[in-house]
């Protein structure tokens, strides 16, 4: 294997160049903006210029590996390396980031510590994708944080001192029980702590003790990738945010919680996965039905586009519980298919807020004439994400169901009651999205106003929209660029675990 540390640079570059920011002259943005952006641009080519040479898709171990000796003192290495299961989110970091920035171009004020803040967190995304240490896991889990709450708490709407101190409660509290359980796990083994993922996968614990930390994690991840009961912090910090802050929300944030439950709890926990899988079943399906319902009585456009987030999370769920190759491969499809719808909603509802001002859907209305092209690009990515086939939502979703009605492990009663209610969540998707399209931009409401403040969306707008709306198509008409990734990876996890 080459020795150049590239996940190093790809983890240490964005946040030692964003610190570089405050350097630069104060006059205008336009210089941050175009040093953001660049840093950007260059961190995914480097990605993507590392992934396509040094990474063998048909090897499901972990490449492009380093392991650096960190802190003496007790033993916490520098370990990274990537493998089919966290190429995908790194890439579709890369690439929500990069238009992030892009779509943040409105803001600024203190723009400089706002792209500092985009670029931090940049790094702590891709860090945590990439580790291969629990205590370095944990590091950066925390590292993304703090640059939420800031962004939250400084460039949010009106309720956003409520709407960050919600979020940080919920994250820090959570992420406490991700702390203890890193630290039972690697305490437990034999002679010196070790926090490698690689040597505790190997290992066995008791079934009880397996049971206490696979509580804790799925409690930290519960509330990252919201799990109902634990998912109210999220349309409170979605209605909040600045766009581009959502963006990186609905984008990466929430896919790091489903990350976490496959790679700690499924790699790490097996025997109390495949104990707490039915449960962790029912209460998916319940929420994909409770989201979808509440999103209907939603008056904040931005919530409503929360709440169908929590509510595609739920095909998350079920796939990684639905102990099989097909349901896994499609809730990894589904990550990063929803990355990009989400993002891309978020993004549209962000520009039409700018255009008139308004947050709630019952005051909006006749939007289609003055703004065709917003307009369209709404209809478009609402479509894709109520899971129109031809679009990369559908395809996900379909896997899923696939997953669950061919997994050997469940009866056949509860895989028909989940899969009943699977399809009803489907139903009610349409319903909320295409109501929420109705009240937008169909009627006569805001012709009354003088339409000379209208404008519709400028070429950079309509280049982060197409450009998000590429992929999805992309996914869906041709799933296989995503499979290929990830499918090698998935039958290691299953057969070493499941099937002995």
């Amino acid at each position: 294997m080459n020795s150049f540390p590239w996940l190093t640079i790809l983890v240490v570059l964005p946040i030692s160049a964003g610190s570089l920011i405050f350097f630069l002259p104060h006059r205008g943005n336009k210089v941050i903006r175009w040093y953001t952006i660049c840093i950007c641009i260059l961190e995914l080519l480097l990605m993507t210029y590392a992934f396509s040479y040094y990474f063998q898709l048909d090897d499901p171990l972990i490449q492009l590996t380093e392991d650096f000796k960190w802190i003496n003192f007790f033993n916490f290495y520098w370990r990274l390396g990537i493998d089919g299961l966290s190429i995908g989110p790194i890439l579709l970091t890369g690439f929500i980031t990069t238009l992030a920035t892009l779509a943040a171009w409105p803001v600024t004020r203190n723009s400089r510590l706002f792209h500092f803040l985009m670029l931090a967190m940049y790094s702590g995304q891709i860090g945590l994708f990439s580790s291969q240490d629990l205590l370095l896991f944990f590091i950066m889990w925390e590292l993304e944080l703090i640059p939420v709450y800031l962004l939250l708490s400084m460039w949010g709407g009106k309720k956003r001192l409520y709407s960050a101190t919600k979020f940080i409660l919920y994250t820090a509290g959570s992420s406490v029980f991700l702390l203890i359980g890193a630290l039972g796990i690697a305490l437990y083994s034999s002679n010196e702590p070790t926090f490698n993922f690689e040597t505790l996968a190997n290992q066995s614990y008791p079934v009880a003790l397996e049971i206490l930390f696979y509580i804790g994690f799925l409690i930290a991840f519960a509330v990252k990738s919201p799990i109902i009961p634990l998912h109210t912090w999220l349309p409170d910090t979605h209605g909040e945010a600045h766009y581009s802050t959502c963006m990186l929300l609905a984008g990466i944030l929430l896919k790091m919680g489903a990350y976490g439950l496959v790679r700690i709890n499924m790699e790490l926990l097996p025997h109390a996965h495949s104990i707490f899988s039915p449960w962790l079943i029912i209460i998916g399906a319940m929420q994909i039905i409770y989201a979808a319902s509440t999103s209907l009585g939603q008056r904040n456009l931005k919530k409503r586009i929360a709440y169908s987030s929590v509510s595609h999370m739920g095909f998350i769920i079920i796939g990684i519980c639905s102990i099989s190759d097909m349901g896994l491969n499609g809730a990894i499809l589904q990550i990063l298919s929803h990355g990009f719808i989400g993002a891309a909603l978020f993004f549209l509802a962000g520009t039409s807020y700018d255009r008139i001002r308004l947050v709630y859907l019952d005051e909006m209305g006749g939007m289609a004439a003055p703004m065709p092209k917003i307009f369209t690009m709404f209809n478009v990515l609402s479509l894709a994400s109520l899971a129109l086939p031809g679009m990369s939502g559908f395809f996900a979703e379909l896997i899923v169901f696939f997953g669950i009605i061919t997994g050997q492990k469940y009866l056949l009663m509860l895989k028909i009651v989940i899969t009943f209610v699977m399809a009803v969540g489907m139903i009610l998707t349409p319903i909320y999205l295409l109501s929420m399209l109705r009240q937008m931009f169909y009627g006569y409401r805001l012709f009354n106003a003088p339409n000379s403040y209208f404008f519709d969306s400028g070429p950079r707008e309509l280049f982060v929209s197409i450009s998000i709306l590429l992929p999805v198509i992309g996914i869906g008409i041709y799933p296989d660029l995503v499979l290929s990734l990830s499918v090698d990876k998935v039958e290691a996890i299953l057969s070493n675990y499941f099937y002995r």
